[in-house]
């Protein structure tokens, strides 16, 4: 496993990698981590006969998710990835978009461990993870620096893999693309969001602000590593994992 790639040719939304990687139609999928809800509303409306529950942690973005119309498909549920509150063999994809790195360090590998339990024996995970580079990390590191969690998320990974708690079936990296209209709505999206609070001195905002302002149009790309991975049975975990 690299986690990170030097060269990435592909930019493009997320939507357009899972898409060629995974067949969602008539799947059960769970979504942990869902944010606003975004991707959920994307795998919800397109395809058919999906199934989807999305959990968040943040009590404040649950709430307004619960309120989501015409998602009849979707159950949310108030949720951490470290105690999925579902029984073994549920569902068959599990998607982590951007949020293993927000998991307490201490609890990833649990987190991991609680996705292969969740997982049909054939199912599939699919993790992605920002990798710490990018014009967009630039001006997020001023204010938010995550590269020991990246670094400790992927670590996560890696060892899930190594003790056989997954096997490994792909990597895959690309550009995402990340436009605001103005610095106002990068305030409102990331400076104000609901999940982490930033009350950023008035030396570090300027800083934030004029970094931004050299992006021209509010064009960011984050590069992704995305993680394909299937869950080994429990006999063949216990096997590998260290004594």
């Amino acid at each position: 496993m690299k986690i990170s790639e030097d060269k990435i040719v592909k930019t493009c939304p997320e939507s357009e990698i899972y898409q060629e990687l995974l067949e969602l139609d008539d799947k059960y999928i769970l979504e942990l981590g869902c944010g606003a809800a975004e991707l959920t509303r994307t795998i919800a409306t397109e395809g058919r006969n999906r199934q989807i529950m999305a959990t968040e942690v943040d009590v404040i973005q649950h709430n307004k998710n619960i309120l989501l119309p015409e998602l009849n498909n979707v159950t949310f549920q108030l949720a951490g990835a470290e105690a999925i509150p579902v029984s073994d063999n549920t569902f068959d994809v599990v998607f982590m978009f951007k949020s293993l790195h927000h998991v307490p360090v201490k609890l990833m590998r649990q987190a991991l461990t609680e996705v292969q339990r969740v997982l049909k024996p054939n199912g599939i995970a699919y993790i992605s993870e920002p990798i710490f580079a990018g014009n967009f990390n630039n001006v997020l590191r001023l204010f938010h620096d995550e590269e020991i969690v990246r670094r400790e998320a992927f670590l996560a990974l890696n060892n899930a893999v190594d003790t056989g708690v997954f096997a490994l079936i792909s990597e895959t990296f690309f550009n995402l693309p990340l436009t605001f209209e103005n610095f106002a709505d990068f305030e409102n999206k990331v400076l104000k969001s609901t999940h982490i609070e930033h009350n950023l001195p008035d030396n570090i905002y300027k800083q934030v602000e004029e970094l931004f302002s050299k992006q021209e149009s509010g064009k960011f790309t984050v590069p992704i590593r995305v993680d394909l991975l299937q869950p080994l049975p429990l006999r063949e975990v216990n096997m590998k994992a260290p004594h």
